[in-house]
């Protein structure tokens, strides 16, 4: 086995020492948000908190914990976040795989419509008569329904389908199998790290949205957590109190919004690692023998 010269070994550590140095970049605004979430009024008026919090205490929690509105738009943004990527996972799946058959009469049409919304698309105005005409103003439906499928990841499934070997559908219908077993008993269980990476892309997408409920939605009870979180740091509007009964604040507005922030990231960081065992290389290997 050849040793690292020395200039390989220089070079492998200026990388360990640039990466080490942008990941702790990347950390550093989620640290300092967390660290003003947890520390005094008196510390954050002050401008005292940087990356640790200071006099450390959790009131700002408490009182978020005791919001009703912030349960309502925590639940609404995770049936939204569930449902939603059920349905856009069924219906990825469902389109990937007849785009993916080379034998699809018309498939080329079909793509070049798909490719063709994410060149160009209705627009804000005729978007939103659309879904007026469609009476689906002010339900959940508008939140799941004009996103129920993304032509960028229906591209990166269909091709994901295509790299799978031919032959093992071909064995398949020869043992009786039909499209709808093919494509739930082969062609799912081999593309799970494609299913899992997209599933985290839609999950995500759903979670952090907002606009398309600031445009459709008027009801309070239907706001997703990313509205209820936008009033409160952008418009200022909040029903939790601040101050006790002697007019002395509890907490400093700015650790409610820390709070809050933080509250809204927790589901996604806790979902990646149960996802993160799915992206792993060589799924496929040793499946065909040719």
């Amino acid at each position: 086995m050849s040793r690292a010269s020395v200039g390989e070994k220089l070079g492998s550590g200026l990388n360990y020492l640039l990466l080490a140095a942008f990941g702790l970049l990347t950390l550093f605004p989620f640290l300092h948000v967390l660290a003003q979430s947890l520390s005094s009024h008196t510390a954050v008026v002050s401008n005292r908190v940087s990356i640790y919090p200071i006099d450390f205490q959790t009131e700002a929690y408490k009182l978020l914990f005791q919001d009703d509105a912030f349960y309502r738009a925590f639940g609404v943004s995770a049936m939204r976040t569930v449902l939603g990527t059920a349905l856009n996972m069924a219906l990825t799946c469902l389109m990937a795989y007849p785009l993916s058959r080379r034998t699809l009469k018309g498939r080329g049409f079909v793509m070049g419509m798909v490719v063709f919304t994410m060149l160009f698309s209705g627009g804000m105005i005729p978007s939103f008569l659309l879904l007026k005409e469609l009476k689906l103003l002010n339900t959940f439906f508008a939140l799941i329904l004009p996103s129920a499928i993304s032509a960028f990841n229906l591209i990166l499934l269909k091709n994901f389908f295509e790299s799978i070997p031919s032959s093992l559908d071909e064995s398949a219908k020869m043992d009786g199998a039909g499209h709808g077993t093919i494509l739930t008993r082969i062609y799912i269980p081999l593309s799970l790290p494609a299913i899992a990476t997209l599933t985290l892309f839609y999950a995500v997408m759903h979670w952090n949205s907002y606009f398309d409920a600031v445009m459709y939605i008027n009801k309070a009870e239907l706001n997703p957590l990313q509205v209820y979180l936008r009033n409160l740091i952008v418009q200022n509007e909040s029903n939790i109190e601040l101050t006790n009964n002697m007019g002395l604040f509890l907490v400093a507005p700015e650790t409610l919004k820390a709070a809050t922030i933080m509250a809204s990231v927790l589901p996604m960081i806790i979902l990646y690692p149960f996802l993160q065992k799915f992206f792993v290389k060589g799924v496929m290997l040793g499946a065909v023998k040719e």
